[in-house]
C-alpha cells in the first residue's frame, strides 16, 4: 500500500496527474472516500494528466460521464444508484472490459461487482480544510505494475 498526504489541492492534483500519465488503457481505479474528500478533484487531474482537455465532472445524476483522448476515460458515479444490478443497464460490463480507463467514485458500494485487479483509493480528510490521506492499494499484478510507473511519476514531482 502507498499512502500519498496532501495538504492542499495542488498536492492532490500532482497526485492526479501523475495517475494519469502513468495509465495506459484498462485500468480500473475505484475511489471511496466521505462527500468532499476530494474524489472529483483528484478525477479531474487524472483527465488533465492523461492529456483530456475536456471539463471534468462529477456523473452524480448521470452515473457516468465519457471523455475522449487517447485513452478514453470512463468516469461512474454510483452513489445514487439503488441496486448494483442497475449498473447493468448502462453496459458496466462493456466498459470495465475495454482498453479505456474506468475510475468508479463511491465504488465501496459495488463491492461485489469489482473485478479483483484494480487500483483502489480511499480517501480521508484529516484536520485542516485541505489536508488528505490517500491510501492506494493494487489488487492484482497489472495495477501492482500501475502504482509502481506512479511512484516513479511522482518521484519527478
Amino acid at each position: 500500500m502507498y499512502i500519498f498526504k496532501s495538504y492542499s489541492p495542488e498536492n492532490t492534483a500532482n497526485l492526479g496527474k501523475a495517475i494519469g500519465k502513468s495509465l495506459r488503457g484498462s485500468e480500473i481505479l475505484c475511489f471511496s472516500g466521505d462527500l468532499g474528500a476530494g474524489k472529483t478533484t483528484l478525477t479531474q487531474s487524472i483527465a488533465e494528466g492523461m492529456g483530456i482537455k475536456d471539463y471534468v465532472t462529477s456523473p452524480t445524476f448521470t452515473i457516468i460521464n465519457e471523455y475522449d483522448g487517447d485513452i478514453a476515460l470512463y468516469h461512474f458515479d454510483v452513489y445514487r444508484l439503488g441496486d448494483p444490478d442497475e449498473l447493468f443497464d448502462i453496459g458496466y460490463d462493456e466498459y470495465i472490459d475495454s482498453d479505456g480507463v474506468c475510475i468508479i467514485e463511491w465504488s465501496n458500494l459495488i463491492e461485489s461487482e469489482l473485478p479483483k485487479d484494480r487500483l483502489e483509493i480511499q480517501l480521508k480528510r484529516l484536520d485542516g480544510e485541505n489536508h488528505r490521506e490517500m491510501h492506494i492499494l493494487a489488487t492484482g499484478d497489472y495495477h501492482k505494475e500501475l502504482l509502481e510507473r506512479i511512484e516513479k511519476e511522482l518521484a519527478k514531482c
